[in-house]
């Protein structure tokens, strides 16, 4: 799992990187980029598992836990959504997307503050 996480964290920054140089954007197109095509796979790779059970434990630890994981914590945070949708808890779905940005965001901005205080 943890040479998966390395792989993805590595395939995350490289993609970033040229996706970066190519586009000059104050978007950042690059993580855009990863988030969606990490999902994408993501998605793939829950379906072949609901389908057919392909992957053996550690296979499946080493792709979508570990190698999406490093590569994107996105995906996680999607599939997890989804299937809050897919099983008729839309509000709890609700809650778990609004609540995660809003919070996610929040968190940085406390978190930049109290370090720009204890820099100061």
């Amino acid at each position: 799992m943890a040479l998966g996480g390395a792989a993805g964290s590595a395939a995350r920054h490289l993609l970033n990187g040229m996706v970066t140089r190519q586009l000059d954007s104050a978007f950042p197109w690059g993580i855009f980029i990863v988030n969606v095509t990490g999902c994408f796979v993501m998605g793939l790779v829950a379906a072949l598992l609901l389908k057919v059970g392909y992957l053996a434990e550690t296979g499946r630890l080493l792709l979508a836990v570990g190698f999406l994981g490093g590569f994107t914590t996105f995906s996680a945070f999607a599939l997890d959504a989804l299937r809050l949708v897919q099983s008729g808890h839309l509000g709890l779905a609700g809650v778990y997307v609004v609540g995660s940005v809003a919070l996610s965001l929040l968190a940085v901005f406390v978190g930049l503050q109290l370090m720009r205080v204890a820099l100061a």
